[in-house]
């Protein structure tokens, strides 16, 4: 069965995170242009998604890179179509081998989104620390995250998604509010840097997709950009990471794959999710870990 709607009917604390109740899943194994057109107008408050990079992966055909980007194009146009005037679209991609010359996708895919008008906000570099060696370059440990809003009047929530600060004790040395602490008791902003594990063969929430995305770091962009009960679409769903951080946080999940497998796979994970027997890796934690010096 390539389709079914989920209602999560129930409020389950899972990590620090509870369902909203009645949120749904709408996950299909169709082509995304055929999904989204479906979808009314300004019906998404968040669009996320790690397209293909066209490398030849098991799940994609390699094609020329015209064809690629004019494929990008579409699909670009219709989430724009799609977005609400107040939601984001998140964008994360790596980089295109042409000849063993480096293509950086978020530089050929940018000005694509600038026809549409969008605003970019950030260009997040998420980094980690595993990952093939090359022989004739360095070897690449970061991909990007380019975040674009239709508005000045877009939602951000900080404070979901702040990180331990480096000194949490650090206190104001002059001036008026000396003594006291000078950071947020929240934590800090995580930046535009972020220091997240990829999903390899070792990860807690690895499956079968060669290419998965870690549930934290679409949970960061859940909350940080969504509030509870929005829309969240990921054209290129995989096997439904994004789904799990909309669900996870009240938010409800619209999602498409190609690969029947795929769909598959994203479904157990929710049946998990709801059974609060999903193994995922906490989504704030430090970048940092500062040693404490005790002091004679």
């Amino acid at each position: 069965m390539s389709t079914r709607g989920y209602l999560l009917d129930e409020a389950i604390n899972l990590d620090t995170a509870q369902f909203a109740q009645n949120v749904k899943a709408t996950i299909e194994c169709e082509h995304n242009l055929n999904f989204m057109r479906r979808l009314p107008d300004e019906s998404m408050n968040l669009i996320v998604t790690s397209p293909p990079y066209n490398i030849g992966k098991v799940y994609e055909k390699r094609i020329s890179k015209d064809q690629y980007f004019e494929n990008q194009k579409m699909c670009i146009a219709e989430s724009v179509r799609l977005l609400s005037p107040n939601g984001s679209i998140c964008w994360q991609v790596g980089n295109f081998l042409d000849n063993g010359e480096i293509v950086p996708l978020d530089i050929e895919l940018y000005p694509i989104f600038k026809q549409h008008g969008l605003q970019l906000r950030n260009r997040i570099i998420w980094t980690f620390g595993h990952g093939l060696h090359c022989q004739k370059r360095f070897s690449g440990r970061y991909e990007t995250i380019l975040w674009f809003t239709k508005m000045d009047n877009y939602i951000f929530n900080l404070d979901p998604v702040r990180i331990p600060a480096k000194y949490p004790n650090k206190k104001y040395f002059k001036g008026p509010k000396k003594g006291q602490i000078s950071g947020n008791p929240a934590g800090k902003n995580p930046s535009d840097v972020w220091d997240i594990p990829n999903v390899k063969c070792n990860h807690i929430e690895k499956t079968d997709h060669p290419c998965q995305f870690p549930i934290g770091l679409v949970e960061r962009l859940v909350l940080a950009l969504t509030n509870p009960g929005d829309c969240v679409l990921d054209p290129y769903l995989g096997v439904g990471s994004t789904a799990i951080a909309a669900l996870k946080h009240g938010r409800y999940a619209y999602g498409c794959d190609l690969e029947q497998s795929y769909i598959d796979i994203a479904w157990k994970r929710i049946d998990k999710l709801r059974s609060g027997t999903l193994r995922t890796r906490p989504m704030n934690k430090p970048v940092y870990q500062p040693k404490t010096t005790r002091v004679p």
